[in-house]
């Protein structure tokens, strides 16, 4: 008779998780229902500069990302890997260090990103004393998930574990990398990237963040709960195998499609096409390996809600693989980028697969930590109900309004002109930006219901800590295949092989991409005429990152007619490589400002102090919020040389004579912006008057950087 081992599984951990899982997941989403009021009442929260929409908008997005579906990842993880792997975790030590770790990053994110320290990466905005700590955190929760492969009881890894595994290794890389910085403060880093290289680095990093932290972690929860959760087997084993290799291989090449007619290099953007449009084939056999999972348990979805958010979950999942490839199609692209079709695509990603399978996994979780069943059927039930019209009236209005904007952006009248202004596209989104609220709306009401499910579930059950349990111990067998044995049944033995592939596997398409445009010169073009950013002009692109205005404003000018007629000469490579980071932003709330100070869209210095303090004096139908704390707040430069030295070791051409003289060239050059806004009678009248000493208010940095626009490259045609 086989002699087994007791030992005791941990479930504290997974309590934590749950707990924080819950909290965050209502905190992100209500955040989100803020953010989204804004696109309607725009002035709810006006003058209030820590709940601006581009210091909430990041907060939103990190909130959602890692704190909710990073938390409901690591819930999942730490519950099916100690009962896959029959034994408890490698280190109960690691296992708090990862999870009071990670809730530390939250909160320094909550603190900092309202502060607007805020390095304009999307999905990456934290500064860089938190990316080292993310870095230590991820660190102590791999060393956790390796340790407690090797000491296992179980011969081989399951499919989830692989998911794991690969999420573990490729969110490491892509984080490092792209997070590459110089620090000239404790608060503020500069990309060690330029324009061009920056843009590939962050969406190599940015669509992968996609991959690997909202959807590969989500396949490993798929693959351990769904099964669970029905009763069945995993449709097919070998199905598996190919989900997952081609998954993790093709899935990295994928970014460029983010810059599709971009200044990108044509055969950058063409690979990230090939791959992007290839991505179909293994997310659609995950897919059907998770619904398929589900034969012979119909009658049990129909009533079970944890199996009807299962469902749901799959299927949102199938619906943003199949669009994610079409988007990347040029024709199709050129119609999408930049528009609100993004969001609705991203919120199928997120409402529907993420937080569906994320709801069903901790109802699911809750009545087997505690031993009891679900306090209430029906209120699940609610849950999933809402919860799915609310997706619906989120994203439908969205893919309506991204179809209108494209086509009103577009449009000419018969004698060639524009026919609708920027701001005419944005009042005809209005009823579907209320849509969208409306919908978040529901959506966080159902999980608020869920909060209150699992509240009551935990009070009339009973929580054991350590769990008792029995397996026999890992046998020792030879190292070498066996003769009938299949490979990667073999594999699955060697875990650090395992790993060691994975890892191999991402990094290919990353080296094939980046390498050449990180270090061969001759895929940027040269442009004499652009230059460094004066004093000034860089205090004020820091304000602008600062303040999320990359959030709504693009500065991508892309060569279609429309876009040449309403922005100006379309944008290219060389006039980037002073760009750190870069700012090409992937939505336009409002118009690009590449050629802002450029004779074709160039507006007075009174124009731009108007426009920041109180864009409805300008046009009454704008939604941009005010910046009323820039003629409040003093402009502090006192690291100002410390900055201009950061970039000069990053190959800006900064001399020893223009860093010295910095100061002083600020100051002259804010002074003659104030001169010509003083000239005005009516800002004599309502500023001068009061005593206001506009060239030392931070307004006057932005209208220097903004009025620089556009202008190295020459006179806008």
């Amino acid at each position: 008779m086989e002699q087994k081992e007791q030992f005791y599984y941990d479930n504290g951990i997974v309590r934590l998780f749950l707990r924080a899982t819950i909290f965050w997941g209502v905190t992100a989403m209500t955040i989100g229902l803020m953010v989204a009021f804004l696109f309607i009442f725009p002035t709810y929260m006006e003058n209030i500069s820590w709940l601006s929409f581009g210091r909430l908008r990041p907060l939103h997005t990190n909130a959602a990302i890692f704190a909710f579906v990073g938390n409901g990842f690591m819930l999942g993880m730490y519950y099916s890997t100690q009962r896959l792997l029959k034994t408890r975790m490698f280190s109960d030590a690691l296992s708090r260090i990862n999870f009071w770790g990670w809730q530390l990053v939250i909160v320094l994110a909550a603190i900092t990103l309202p502060m607007g320290m805020n390095s304009s990466k999307e999905y990456a905005e934290l500064e860089w004393p938190i990316d080292i700590l993310i870095t230590l955190v991820w660190v102590a929760m791999g060393a956790n998930l390796i340790g407690t492969m090797i000491k296992r009881r179980q011969r081989h890894i399951y499919v989830a574990i692989w998911f794991y595994i690969s999420t573990f290794a490729t969110i490491a890389v892509l984080h490092i990398f792209n997070n590459l910085e110089l620090p000239v403060t404790l608060t503020k880093s500069y990309s060690v990237y330029a324009g061009v290289q920056d843009a590939l680095v962050q969406w190599w990093y940015g669509h992968n963040a996609v991959a690997f932290f909202l959807t590969t972690p989500m396949l490993g929860l798929m693959y351990y709960f769904v099964p669970k959760a029905a009763n069945r087997p995993v449709y097919s084993y070998r199905l598996s195998i190919i989900h997952f290799w081609s998954l993790i291989f093709i899935y990295i090449w994928a970014g460029p499609h983010h810059l599709l007619y971009t200044a990108l290099p044509e055969w950058i953007q063409n690979l990230g096409t090939v791959f992007s449009v290839m991505l179909i084939f293994p997310s659609w056999g995950g897919m059907i390996n998770g619904l398929l999972t589900l034969r012979g348990a119909w009658d049990k979805v129909r009533v079970d809600p944890v199996l009807k958010m299962f469902v749901v979950a799959i299927t949102g999942y199938g619906m943003a693989t199949f669009e994610g490839p079409m988007l990347a199609f040029k024709n199709v692209n050129a119609i999408a980028h930049y528009t609100d079709w993004i969001i609705a695509h991203v919120h199928i990603g997120t409402l529907a697969w993420n937080g569906f399978i994320i709801s069903g996994m901790i109802y699911w979780l809750v009545q087997k930590l505690y031993k009891t069943e679900l306090h209430s059927v029906k209120m699940a039930n609610t849950h999933f109900l809402i919860g799915t019209v609310g997706i619906l009236f989120y994203s439908i209005p969205l893919y309506i309004a991204g179809f209108m904007q494209a086509s009103m952006w577009k449009e000419f009248t018969p004698t060639g002109t524009l026919k609708y202004s920027f701001v005419d596209t944005l009042q005809a989104m209005a009823p579907m930006y209320a849509m969208r609220a409306f919908g978040g709306t529901l959506y966080l009401t159902g999980f608020i219901l869920l909060a209150i499910n699992v509240y009551k579930t935990m009070k009339k059950g009973s929580f054991v800590g350590d769990e008792l349990a029995e397996a026999a111990p890992l046998p020792v067998v030879s190292g070498k295949r066996a003769a009938n044995e299949h490979w990667h049944s073999w594999l699955e033995r060697k875990v650090v092989l395992f790993t060691i592939l994975s890892t191999v596997a991402i990094l290919i398409g990353g080296m094939v991409q980046i390498v050449p445009l990180v270090f061969d010169s001759s895929q940027v073009e040269k442009i004499a005429t652009v230059k460094p950013y004066t004093p000034l002009e860089l205090e004020g692109r820091d304000i602008y990152i600062r303040e999320g205005c990359n959030n709504c404003h693009s500065q991508m000018i892309r060569p279609f007619r429309n876009e040449v007629e309403r922005y100006g000469e379309f944008s290219k490579s060389g006039e980037f490589v002073y760009d750190h980071p870069f700012l090409w932003g992937s939505r336009r709330t409002g118009p690009d400002l590449q050629r802002e100070g450029a004779e074709k869209r160039h507006k007075d210095n009174m124009w731009h102090f108007r426009h920041l303090l109180d864009p409805r004096s300008i046009e009454t139908r704008s939604i941009m919020p005010s910046y009323a704390w820039l003629i409040s707040d003093d402009l502090d430069y006192s690291d100002l040389e410390a900055k201009m030295k950061g970039l000069r070791k990053l190959g800006v051409p900064y001399t020893d004579a223009e860093i010295s003289g910095a100061k002083t060239a600020l100051e002259k050059q804010a002074a003659g912006i104030a001169a010509t806004l003083e000239a005005d009678s009516g800002f004599q009248k309502e500023f001068v008057a009061q005593g206001l000493e506009v060239k030392k208010k931070e307004i006057t940095a932005v209208i220097a950087y903004l009025q620089r626009l556009g202008t190295d490259i020459g006179k806008s045609k």
